[in-house]
């Protein structure tokens, strides 16, 4: 059986090189894509273009959509080992979260609802999770899972109802995105930082 010192190891690892893999390849495609807005152009517009005809810009798109798989991936994985942790609220909500991010890779804006209901599962599910999580570290760690979480879900219920506090749909959409994404490389972090410690200990 393996240890929880590897345990925590691998997924250490994996959601700190998921996150940050997604951040590096976010910014460059951004930077590949002709005239991108952060403010208007909504982040899954990298993948494909689709308000109201569709668009795809390369290679912006094959390194947005894989970008995104892989972090849905990884995160899935991560997902894994704490369920195996038996911090299992978490980890499913995690691991639900993780599967849309996989759904956001593999359909982008062109196969439409089936998009954004991935991309809505993703940014719920992953959000609930990092609040839940603060059970599973100690502080400052867990205080810093609550407030990300939190972050991720309210601007998701403003973001449902249309409004954008002036960030404009792409801007209010990054402050659902980015927080998750801060959650993801700081709990892959803290448990790359937690080997043999235990605190973290079911």
């Amino acid at each position: 059986m393996m240890s929880l010192d590897n345990s925590l190891k691998i997924c250490g690892s994996v959601l700190f090189i998921g996150g940050a893999q997604f951040f590096l390849f976010l910014i460059i495609a951004e930077a590949l894509y002709p005239s991108y807005s952060i403010s208007e152009h909504f982040v899954s517009d990298l993948g494909a273009t689709c308000h109201p005809s569709c668009v795809i810009y390369q290679p912006s798109s094959i390194i947005f959509n894989s970008s995104v798989f892989l972090l849905g991936l990884l995160s899935l994985i991560g997902s894994f080992f704490i369920f195996r942790m038996h911090h299992r609220l978490p980890a499913i909500l995690f691991m639900v979260g993780s599967i849309g991010a996989i759904g956001v890779g593999l359909f982008p804006e062109t196969a439409g609802q089936t998009h954004i209901l991935f991309a809505f599962m993703a940014f719920l599910f992953i959000g609930l999770s990092a609040v839940v999580s603060y059970r599973i570290a100690n502080s400052p760690m867990s205080y810093f899972s609550l407030i990300l979480g939190t972050i991720t879900l309210i601007t998701l219920l403003l973001s449902a109802t249309g409004l954008t506090l002036g960030l404009g749909n792409g801007g209010i959409e990054r402050v659902i995105l980015y927080p998750s994404i801060i959650w993801i490389i700081s709990l892959g972090a803290y448990m790359l930082g937690r080997t043999s410690s235990p605190a973290v200990t079911p």
